[in-house]
C-alpha cells in the first residue's frame, strides 16, 4: 500500500512511492543508501558515537542536536536522546550517527542504511555515517535524517520532482550546507507518523 500525498505536499517523497517500491530489509555495514525505510514509529531515540572509530566530535554532536531541535521539531516525530543506546533485541535505539568514510562510496559525503528491519516498510534500527573534515553540516545531518525516517529524493517521489527541486529542503541532491527541512517534508513526515 502506498501512502498518499499530505494535503498541501507538493510531491509525496515519503518510501515507498507510486515511482520507489521495494521492501525494508537489512542493509550490509555501511550500505549502499539505495534502500529506503521508515524509522518504527513516532517516538524517535537516537544516539551519537562518543568513542572509537565513528566518534562524532564535539561541533559535529552540537550540529546533530541544532538540526533535530531546529528542522524535526515541527514534525511529529517525538525526539529523545539515548544515553544507553540499545543495538539489539526489542527496544533498539532508532537512529545511530556516525562519522567516518568505511564503506562510503567515494562518490557521497554520507549514508544512511537498515541495521535490523522491523517488517517490509519500517527499520528497527538504522545507522547514518558522514564523512568527517567539515561534512557533518547542517544540511547533510538533516538530509541523511529525512533518509532514515523515510523520506526520499525527488526522483523518487510520486509526482517526480527533479533531485534539486527546491520545495525538497534538505532531501535535495546536492544537498546544501544549510538545508533545511520544508513544509513538504514535514506534511509528509506528520501524514505517516
Amino acid at each position: 500500500m502506498v501512502t498518499a500525498v499530505a494535503w498541501g505536499a507538493a510531491t509525496d517523497n515519503m518510501w515507498p512511492t507510486a515511482n520507489q517500491g521495494g521492501i525494508c530489509r537489512d542493509d550490509p555495514d555501511g550500505g549502499d543508501g539505495v534502500l529506503s525505510c521508515q524509522t518504527d514509529n513516532e517516538a524517535l531515540y537516537y544516539y551519537m558515537d562518543s568513542s572509537g572509530t565513528y566518534e562524532l566530535e564535539s561541533p559535529d554532536r552540537t550540529t546533530v542536536s541544532n538540526m533535530l531541535r531546529d528542522e524535526y521539531a515541527p514534525t511529529d516525530l517525538a525526539r529523545h536522546y539515548d544515553s544507553n543506546p540499545q543495538f539489539s533485541g526489542t527496544s533498539e535505539t532508532d537512529i545511530i550517527y556516525q562519522e567516518g568514510s568505511t564503506n562510503l562510496p567515494s562518490s557521497s559525503d554520507g549514508v544512511t542504511w537498515c541495521n535490523d528491519a522491523a517488517d517490509n516498510r519500517r527499520c528497527d534500527q538504522q545507522y547514518i555515517r558522514i564523512r568527517g573534515n567539515g561534512n557533518y553540516t547542517p544540511g547533510l545531518s538533516c538530509h541523511e535524517t529525512g533518509h532514515a525516517v523515510g523520506l526520499t529524493h525527488g526522483r523518487q517521489a510520486s509526482p517526480l520532482l527533479s533531485n534539486d527541486d527546491s520545495r525538497l529542503g534538505c532531501l535535495r541532491t546536492p544537498t546544501r550546507f544549510d538545508a533545511v527541512l520544508k513544509a513538504n517534508n514535514r506534511e509528509n513526515i506528520n501524514a505517516t507518523y
